[in-house]
């Protein structure tokens, strides 16, 4: 009875071990994407693609935004070791501003938490620059 006991006892020791050894790592293509310089209403869907390269299935439990004009989509299942996936986001174009903004990636991977980036410049092609319109100096009116 000890034996079989000492046996069961080594045995879940062991599974555990070799269970904690697995682990997902997520790898983006991409960090940062520059949007460049787009017009207001243009599309503002770009994607993030990664690679699960890891040894155990990839689970993004959340993806988060730094503000409500970027809405990401996270992939909806988990990811097997060695396949791609992708997550979507998409800027409201409709703000002329300049594009600085951060989406969180939560995760079961190595590093559970990653910053992805977009930037660029949105501009509206209906109004012209100020400096643009003056053909002569103040001086010569």
């Amino acid at each position: 009875m000890k034996n079989l006991i000492t046996i069961l006892f080594v045995g879940l020791i062991s599974f555990a071990v070799n269970a904690q050894e697995k682990v997902a790592k997520i790898e983006f293509k991409e960090t940062t994407i520059d949007y460049g310089v787009i017009e207001k209403g243009a599309d503002g869907v770009r994607v993030f693609e990664f690679t699960n390269t890891g040894d155990a299935p990839l689970i993004i439990s959340d993806v988060k935004s730094s503000c409500g004009c970027t809405v990401p989509k996270k992939p909806e299942g988990p990811i097997a070791p060695g396949a791609k996936g992708e997550i979507s986001v998409k800027y409201d174009t409709n703000r002329v501003m300049p594009i600085r903004k951060t989406i969180t990636v939560l995760s079961n991977a190595d590093t559970p938490t990653v910053a992805l980036k977009i930037k660029g410049d949105v501009i509206d092609p209906s109004k012209s620059s100020v400096l643009e319109k003056k053909t002569t100096s103040v001086m010569n009116q």
